[in-house]
């Protein structure tokens, strides 16, 4: 186990370091430079080499690169041009945040999808297992915006039981004790993770129940409830782990979405105003914490993986 361990973390490191390369040569393809972005269309060649030798901008890539590394293994990811705040400090207040609402989307997801997929899978081609697929096929081709809307218009709007507009607090405690507004986000983003789990859920136990080992303890007279609790779901929920790491990006894009929607003080909503004003780098911190979360993500999958199911362990 051990040995599987350091070579994951080998690897991920690996990745790590290749996504820092590629994020920062890729923001560094902005039209004009940064210093464009930052300075506008009507900069005059003079202030934009001003604020490239500022910046540093004005030296070989490779030597920014390492700059950029020296800085980053520091602790120091640079100070946004528009907030005048450290990158650092303005992730750590706004990474919290964004933790909360993916947390408490995900866990309302898994507490609703596992059983709806086991349901799908159990009375598979009934009437039920139509209408529950129908329901995660509408839900999952609809994009995120227009579920939060039509949220906000029937919830917020014709029944006015929950507030449009997220919690305002600058702490997590502080949006805890607003319950009320975190509603509708996090159902916004819970929705299509609902459809997707409860699909994947529905075809790993389908295919579970096929297997010998079913019939097997079947024959020996145990339950439904039993065979289901005791040998099926344990193995069914091995791709949902998998499923649930590398599905971090799209959590995230989800994130963006809603929290741009309901003005929620997390990462995403400084992403998007950080984009809309090109503040290169928080744009470049929070990529970097994406990346770091995706690379993060699939360790944590194969570390699901290996204790779930010790044939992986020992083939790798």
């Amino acid at each position: 186990m051990i040995r599987f361990l350091v070579k994951r973390t080998g690897q991920a490191l690996v990745v790590l370091l290749l996504v820092s390369a590629i994020v920062f040569l890729l923001l560094h393809q902005l039209p004009g430079g940064p210093a464009r972005a930052i300075l506008g269309p009507t900069a005059t060649p003079e202030a934009i080499a001003h604020f490239n030798h500022l910046q540093g901008y004005d030296r070989p890539l490779p030597v920014q690169y390492g700059m950029f590394l020296k800085r980053l293994v520091a602790g120091d990811l640079g100070e946004s041009y528009k907030l005048n705040q450290p990158v650092f400090t303005l992730l750590a207040e706004r990474l919290p945040k964004t933790l909360l609402l993916t947390a408490l989307s995900v866990a309302l997801a898994a507490l609703l999808a596992i059983p709806l997929g086991i349901v799908q899978a159990v009375r598979r081609g009934r009437a039920s297992d139509y209408v529950l697929t129908g329901a995660a096929f509408l839900a999952y081709a609809t994009p995120v915006f227009f579920l939060g809307l039509v949220l906000i218009l029937v919830f917020s709007q014709q029944w006015p039981l929950f507030p449009a507009e997220a919690p305002q607090a600058d702490s997590v405690g502080g949006i805890l004790k607003e319950p009320g507004g975190l509603v509708l986000p996090v159902v916004t983003m819970a929705l299509g993770i609902i459809a997707m789990f409860s699909r994947y859920m529905r075809s790993a136990v389908l295919d579970n129940l096929g297997e010998d080992y079913v019939r097997t303890a079947r024959s020996k007279g145990q339950s439904q409830a039993r065979v289901m609790a005791r040998h099926v779901l344990r193995n069914a929920l091995i791709p949902l782990a998998s499923l649930l790491g590398l599905y971090l990006p799209t959590l995230f894009s989800g994130a963006l979405v809603v929290e741009s929607m309901f003005n929620y003080p997390g990462m995403g909503l400084l992403f998007w105003n950080a984009a809309q004003s090109n503040d290169f780098p928080v744009l470049l911190g929070v990529t970097l914490v994406v990346g770091v979360a995706t690379v993060l993500g699939s360790l944590l999958t194969d570390i699901a993986y290996a204790v779930l199911d010790p044939r992986i362990r020992s083939v790798s």
